[in-house]
């Protein structure tokens, strides 16, 4: 609706003008500027006044920069919460009113699975293991799910770790496969966007080549099986939920940037092998499915010119890396984190003197306008010592001129 009401004000704008605009062709747009693209064509410059093409083109990117301007399409993006005070599905259920009550179109929570003896586990961070969990053993959360009355948080992410990360790439897959079509199942049927699918390791270096367990296997052999399990795993993820989110951290950008800009082999790279695992997932995702790469790199981003830089980057600066570049354009969303309290181990996070923390709440409000202004659709805000929900439902540690920075992002 918001696209159609715009291309309707443009004609009218040229058609006021007296440009014949009767034949549109497509110009792309610089993508750190928007994400639209329209242009047309001047079929009789002549009758314009518009006497050379110097003088046309420029009426032209004129109307295309008003375009990009507009609020609407700052309106159009998303904010996503994730952060400490990330929920499970009983507490969305509870709270759901409160928690829609802040800036935000959705968060990223977790589920928990129900052990014999009634207590709960965390699924989020035992599933990819050895350990195949059932469909009866997650249906508390589904439950809960299917019960939250969702209003305005229509783009929520059911998060799914890479930990323990037990099992090795040339290891039996199975129960990492089965437990990624049930958190698929469960997204899907709960009404949710997708998956905040988080490849951090924070336990075994999953991605790491020179970790890995079998000495006698090469790069190439361990890259080649990687992509099988990157395909594997999406396939799991699709027989589930066809048009699925799946929302990195951190995507190809993180290897590339780890590489020195392809300076440094991939197999000397932290994250060295998440290129060709993606590569597998983008080999088997279908024309539905789409990912986003929330590109944590840019916690700490201050200035425009690090998103405008940021976002060349992911757009094709990378693509050495990425095995089929137009698979990629066509199913990548470009996006970025922001880290309201970053710093805080080092810094600390002051409700009061603001001047301390990382981020005044001037600069945090300029930086979250930026990363919307860049990206094609999600941004996500990343917190710790502050909290937009307590388990009362109520924000803690949240100076409200944060909060207004946040609420500000998209002119709203």
């Amino acid at each position: 609706m918001a696209l159609a009401l715009l291309i309707n004000l443009h004609r009218n704008l040229i058609f006021a003008s007296g440009l014949n605009c009767k034949n549109y062709t497509r110009v792309r747009v610089p993508s750190t500027a928007c994400t639209w693209q329209l242009a047309f064509r001047v079929d009789n410059p002549a009758s314009t006044g518009i006497k050379n093409s110097m003088h046309r083109s420029f009426y032209v990117f004129t109307i295309l920069a008003l375009f990009c301007a507009s609020p609407l399409q700052a309106a159009a993006k998303k904010l996503i919460e994730f952060g400490w005070d990330e929920p499970d599905t009983p507490y969305m259920k509870e709270h759901i009113q409160q928690m829609e009550k802040t800036p935000f179109d959705g968060c990223v929570f977790h589920i928990k699975y129900k052990r014999p003896n009634g207590s709960h586990g965390d699924f989020i961070w035992e599933a990819w293991s050895k350990r195949a969990f059932h469909e009866d053993e997650l249906k508390e959360a589904l439950d809960d799910l299917k019960q939250t009355k969702f209003r305005k948080f229509k783009y929520n992410f059911l998060r799914f770790n890479t930990v323990p990360g037990d099992v090795d790439w040339f290891g039996d897959y199975s129960a990492i496969t089965n437990n990624a079509r049930l958190v698929a199942r469960i997204a899907k049927s709960g009404r949710v966007r997708g998956i905040l699918f988080d490849i951090e390791q924070y336990g075994t270096q999953l991605f790491d080549f020179h970790k890995q367990v079998d000495k006698s296997k090469s790069w190439d052999e361990y890259a080649a099986q990687a992509r099988l399990r990157g395909r594997e795993v999406m396939t799991a993820f699709q027989s589930e939920f066809s048009d699925v989110v799946i929302f990195l951290t951190f995507g190809y950008s993180l290897p590339w940037v780890q590489s020195g800009q392809g300076k440094k082999p991939l197999a000397d790279c932290n994250y060295g092998l998440l290129a060709p695992f993606l590569d597998g997932m983008l080999d088997t995702a279908g024309k539905k499915v789409r990912f986003v790469d929330g590109h944590e790199l840019s916690y700490g981003f201050r200035e425009p010119q690090q998103f405008e830089k940021a976002y060349r980057m992911m757009k094709s600066e990378l693509l050495p890396i990425v095995a089929e570049p137009k698979k990629y354009a066509d199913h990548f969303s470009l996006g970025f984190g922001i880290w309201m309290d970053n710093s805080r181990h080092k810094l600390g996070w002051s409700t009061n003197d603001f001047g301390k923390n990382y981020f005044t709440p001037e600069a945090y409000a300029a930086s979250l306008r930026n990363a919307v202004q860049h990206a094609d659709e999600y941004v996500w805000v990343y917190t710790e010592a502050p909290r937009w929900w307590d388990k009362q439902g109520n924000s803690q540690n949240l100076p409200e001129v944060y909060e207004r920075g946040t609420r500000g992002a998209r002119g709203k």
